[in-house]
C-alpha cells in the first residue's frame, strides 16, 4: 500500500512538473514570470531555431551523460576489489586513445555545424522591410526610425512609484518600441558610452552595443502583444534599470502609431518628421 502511494505521488509530481513547464512557455510569451523553468515562448523565427538547437543539444548531452554513467557503473562493478583484487596495469592502449580523441572531435563537429548555420541566419537581414536603430546609454535606450520619418525618442524605465496597473516592475518604460508583426526589421545597435547588450529573450535576439561600432541583427515578430527584454551586459551601477519594451501591432496600427510618433518625437536631423515621412513607412 505504501509503495503504491509513493508511486502515485511520484507520478502526480511528474505530471504537475510537465504541465507547469509546458504551460510556462505560453504564459511567458509577454514577459518573465516567477518560478520560470524554461525559455519564454518563441515569437520569431530566430527564437524558434534557438529552441530547436537547444533541444538537439539537450538530447546529445543526455546521451553523452548516460554513456559516461554507463562506463562508470561498468568499472565500479567489474573492477571492484572483491572480484578484482589485483589491479590491471594495462597502459597506452592505442585503440582507446584514438577513440577518446576522435569521438569528442566528431561530437564537436556535429554541434558546430548547426551552431554556425544559426549564427549566420541571425547575422544579416538582406530583405528587411524597415530599420530600427538602437543606441545604448548609461542608463537608457534611444531609438530611431530612419524609414518612417527619421524620428527618435528615449526609453527610460518607470520608477516603482509611477507604475500603472498592468505595468511590469523594472520592465515597463515611458516610451516603448512599436513594430509591425510579420515584418522583417533590421536592427542596428550601438552605444554612446560603454558596452551594453540589447537582449529580447522571446525574440531570440541579443546584440552587443559597442561604442564606435554598429552591430546588426534582425527581428520578425509573428504575433501581436507586448514583449520585454533588458540589457544583460553589466554596464555600471544602474545596469538593472535598462529594460526593453516592444509592442508588436498590425501594420494598420503601426501606421497610425507612426503618424502620431512623427508629431510627438523629434526628428534626428532637426527637421519636422511629418514633412518628409510621406511614402517612407514600412510596407
Amino acid at each position: 500500500m505504501i509503495g503504491k502511494r509513493v508511486t502515485g505521488w511520484i507520478v502526480a509530481v511528474a505530471i504537475a512538473i510537465c504541465g507547469a513547464v509546458s504551460g510556462i512557455g505560453v504564459a511567458l510569451a509577454d514577459g518573465p514570470r516567477p518560478w520560470e523553468m524554461y525559455f519564454q515562448a518563441p515569437i520569431s523565427p530566430i527564437a524558434e531555431r534557438f529552441h530547436e538547437f537547444h533541444g538537439f543539444l539537450l538530447v546529445l548531452i543526455t546521451l553523452i551523460t548516460l554513456f559516461v554513467l554507463g562506463l562508470l557503473v561498468y568499472v565500479i562493478v567489474k573492477f571492484r576489489a572483491s572480484v578484482h583484487p589485483v589491479p590491471t596495469k594495462t597502459t597506452h592502449n592505442t585503440l582507446i586513445e584514438v577513440l577518446w580523441t576522435v569521438i569528442p572531435v566528431l561530437i564537436l563537429v556535429v554541434m558546430a555545424v548547426p551552431s554556425f548555420k544559426l549564427l549566420y541566419y541571425v547575422d544579416r537581414a538582406p530583405d528587411a522591410k524597415m530599420t530600427l536603430k538602437v543606441t545604448a546609454h548609461q542608463w537608457y535606450w534611444s531609438y530611431e526610425y530612419p524609414d518612417n520619418g527619421n524620428f527618435t525618442f528615449d526609453a527610460n524605465h518607470i520608477q516603482d512609484a509611477d507604475l500603472k496597473p498592468g505595468q511590469l516592475r523594472l520592465y515597463a518604460v515611458d516610451n516603448h518600441v512599436v513594430l509591425p508583426v510579420n515584418t522583417k526589421v533590421r536592427v542596428l545597435v550601438t552605444s554612446g558610452d560603454v558596452m551594453h547588450s540589447w537582449f529580447v529573450p522571446p525574440a531570440g535576439v541579443q546584440t552587443y552595443a559597442v561604442p564606435g561600432r554598429l552591430n546588426e541583427t534582425w527581428i520578425e515578430i509573428d504575433q501581436e502583444g507586448t514583449f520585454y527584454g533588458s540589457c544583460n551586459q553589466i554596464c555600471g551601477i544602474n545596469h538593472g534599470f535598462m529594460p526593453i519594451e516592444i509592442e508588436a501591432v498590425s501594420n494598420a496600427k503601426f501606421q497610425q502609431w507612426v503618424a502620431a510618433a512623427q508629431k510627438k518625437f523629434a526628428r534626428v536631423d532637426g527637421e519636422p518628421a511629418v514633412r518628409v515621412a510621406a511614402g517612407a513607412t514600412a510596407q
